[in-house]
């Protein structure tokens, strides 16, 4: 089976690659190769390469810049989405489309469902969602979006590898403890992927993300120790945990972004590994491979 990849080089398509099966023909782009903003170049390149199924793991991820660039932030995460869908669409090749968590306003009090009622808080969740639209309109709804949250990898930037950096060249350090969530490594959101390629009948909208919940300070504090025992750092940085209104940013954040995964690990039969055996897993990756 051939599968096109669009955001080759972004965190996902990187552990993307690195997940491939053996039966599949991967073609994997990245945005000088296949900018998703360009109906004409998707077109011609989902022709060309004829792939069974696309997954489309370009994105515009910089939440707070988003706030400033929204005219941009669409056009990649709706209006680009939603030409990756049809150019698919034309030659019958099925969509798997990347989302996030951000499409939820953060109130809840439990895991959100798949047909929770959304409520984006900024820019960038809105866009997704839009995306998730224009994708499930132009394929019919026979797309599949996966929506996923706090992701992280030895590739790319990300909280994991951000901490690293801070631990290493402060004494001290402060991180959010009034937001929950479930870090998940882009590993096993790639061999989900991989997996769910081959469920032709898995449609509309799921959620993945590693087991377990945590705050930000207490996956910073995970981080740490994991880092310590792996040898990937030696600094013995504070963390001290304080409140998001002590830390404020250009977009809000969810309070509370917690996935119910439920219905793919039913529907693929898979199970979930909890967060800090794949947080593990990362730091011993970037110690035997390095980081880029």
């Amino acid at each position: 089976m051939k599968v096109l990849i669009t955001g080759g080089s972004g965190q996902l398509g990187r552990e993307l690659q690195l997940a491939c099966p053996p039966d599949i023909e991967m073609v994997p782009c990245d945005i000088e190769e296949l900018d998703i903003t360009n109906p004409e170049r998707v077109t011609a390149r989902v022709g060309e390469v004829r792939p069974r199924v696309v997954i489309n793991a370009a994105a515009y991820t910089a939440v707070d810049r988003a706030e400033q660039e929204r005219e941009r932030v669409f056009a990649v995460n709706a209006t680009g989405a939603g030409n990756v869908a049809r150019a698919a669409q034309a030659i019958d090749a099925r969509v798997i489309q990347i989302s996030t968590d951000f499409v939820f306003g953060g109130e809840a009090n439990r895991p959100y469902s798949p047909d929770t009622e959304t409520g984006p808080l900024g820019v960038y969740g809105a866009s997704k969602l839009a995306g998730e639209q224009e994708v499930l309109e132009a394929t019919e709804g026979t797309a599949l979006a996966i929506r996923t949250a706090w992701v992280y990898s030895r590739f790319g930037h990300n909280f994991v590898k951000t901490m690293l950096r801070l631990m290493e060249q402060r004494s001290q350090l402060t991180v959010v403890t009034d937001q929950i969530g479930s870090p998940t490594w882009a590993r096993s959101l790639a061999k989900v992927v991989w997996k769910a390629c081959t469920h032709h009948d898995l449609f509309g909208r799921y959620h993945w993300t590693d087991a377990g919940v945590a705050s930000w300070y207490d996956f910073a504090i995970a981080i740490q120790e994991e880092a310590r025992s792996t040898g990937l750092l030696e600094n013995d940085c504070q963390v001290e945990p304080i409140s998001t209104a002590d830390f404020p940013t250009v977009a809000r954040r969810p309070r509370f972004s917690v996935l119910d995964t439920s219905a793919i690990r039913r529907d693929l039969d898979i199970a979930a590994t909890h967060w800090r055996r794949q947080l593990r897993s990362m730091l011993q990756d970037m110690r035997d491979y390095g980081e880029d």
